[in-house]
């Protein structure tokens, strides 16, 4: 029965649980550095809009926090409930960066409760701004300490292994394996490249619906030159992660693009299907790409999947997935720079419908580009937990009330969900942006220049 397949439901609700997560810990990463951005260029300029967007932007991050953390522990249960025997072996070597990501996020949650709270209570208002410094570097390195559990699965580094059991336990090289430089980077960049976008979807809805306002325009080119920048640095950090696969993790790659044979001059291939016969069909291929991608030449050697033993190969649907975060990545470099072209021609509108219409898309773009890049990561490493180490039927419990747990914790994450929405809802449909400011900044005028 699916509900008594203990490996299958283990992997479902992690799916669920990460999935879900996923959600909160990346604007988690990525707000905290839009809020102290938006109100240094607000002290900076004098200018209460983007003081107001730093106060209205942190009111919602308290909200996503709050779930992550629900979410976040659910996690931590899941690791001993669901996956016994790989905590057993490897809990050792990642407990460490484990306590390091809750020691970052406490040094996080003690800064943000004392920025939320002291608005308004410094004479010099750079005073209160410093305080977002600290909110930046523990949610970033929140993101760091988790990466390197990731990356250690992925890349397993610092021990030695005596009758099954790790010995010569080295934490911190453990930590800082071969996988942890490109990871970080990835995972970093594009947190901070979604939670842009996701404001930038706010701005651009919202000046397409009701026309917006000075506030909403300056909000807008604010998070669009973010997400452009943001793009860019995810892209180094993508052509990072393929290299790191290219020599270590060659089969992740070569099933992520439909690669078989070892080959020079490989070709990228871009979506298309596969027949019987594992042959590509209705693809769009671009000539050396993969060898350039992976080796950063043309004409490099790319090895092929079927260097991998048949029974360790990954499923070759995450071709798939790689393509579609890769394509929503070059939209968003697109249509960020389109917008940034438009706003520094003077004789083009920036604001017309069509455009503010692609800025509407680019935050829910981004979130799916998030989770099918996790995808991609997670199951492209498949048969393995730990890889070369412990496959996942190894790792996974035993127990036959996975399924019960999965419909639990389904019904707690729609509860978090809808709960989320609806609060969030209250807090800025109640209160919208040009009331707030017109009984804040009573001399600010709408009509001010952007």
């Amino acid at each position: 029965m699916f509900f008594e397949d203990s490996v299958l439901m283990s992997r479902l609700l992690t799916f669920l649980t990460l999935g879900f997560h996923i959600i909160f810990a990346t604007v988690g990463v990525g707000i905290p550095i839009m809020i102290s951005m938006a109100e240094f260029i607000g002290i900076k300029k004098k200018d209460p809009h983007y003081t107001l967007l730093a106060r209205r932007w942190t009111r919602g991050f308290t909200i996503t926090v709050a779930v992550g953390v629900v979410t976040g522990t659910a996690i931590g249960l899941q690791l001993s409930l669901l996956w016994p025997s790989f905590m057993q072996f490897a809990g050792n070597i990642i407990s460490l960066p484990l306590f390091l990501e809750v020691f970052a996020f406490f040094f996080e949650a003690i800064f943000l409760g004392a920025y939320l709270y002291t608005w308004d209570r410094f004479k010099n208002p750079i005073f209160h701004w410093l305080l977002s410094i600290p909110i930046v570097i523990g949610s970033t390195l929140s993101a760091f300490f988790i990466t390197t559990v990731n990356a250690f699965m992925n890349s397993p580094r610092g021990f030695d292994v005596e009758e099954g059991k790790l010995t010569a336990v080295e934490p911190f090289a453990a930590m800082f394996n071969p996988a942890t430089p490109s990871k970080v980077f990835h995972v970093i960049t594009s947190s901070y490249l979604t939670s842009a976008a996701i404001l930038a979807t706010i701005a651009a809805f919202i000046i397409l619906i009701k026309k917006g306002t000075t506030y909403h325009k300056k909000a807008l080119k604010m998070t669009v030159t973010a997400t452009f920048i943001f793009a860019i640095a995810t892209a180094v950090a993508g052509d990072s992660s393929a290299k790191y696969l290219a020599e270590y993790q060659p089969d992740k790659l070569a099933a992520g693009e439909w690669h078989f044979e070892t080959e020079k001059s490989a070709d990228l291939v871009i979506f298309g299907t596969l027949n019987e016969n594992n042959e590509v069909e209705n693809e769009i291929r671009i000539p050396g790409a993969l060898s350039f991608l992976a080796h950063g030449d043309f004409d490099a050697e790319v090895e092929g999947l079927y260097e991998t033993p048949k029974d360790e190969r990954p499923p070759l649907w995450i071709h798939y997935m790689f393509d579609l975060m890769v394509s929503i990545g070059f939209y968003l470099v697109g249509i960020s720079m389109l917008f940034l072209i438009f706003w520094k021609v003077k004789k083009w509108n920036e604001y017309n419908k069509w455009l503010l219409t692609g800025l509407a898309v680019i935050g829910p773009l981004a979130m799916l580009a998030i989770e099918f890049g996790w995808i991609y990561a997670e199951v492209g490493r498949q048969p393995w937990i730990i890889r070369g180490f412990m496959t996942v039927a190894e790792g996974a419990t035993t127990s036959p009330y996975v399924g019960l747990m999965f419909l639990l914790f389904l019904g707690l994450y729609m509860v978090l969900g809808i709960g989320c929405i609806v609060v969030l809802r209250k807090i800025f449909k109640n209160n919208p942006a040009e009331l707030e400011l017109e009984s804040r900044y009573p001399n600010v005028k709408e009509s001010d220049k952007e």
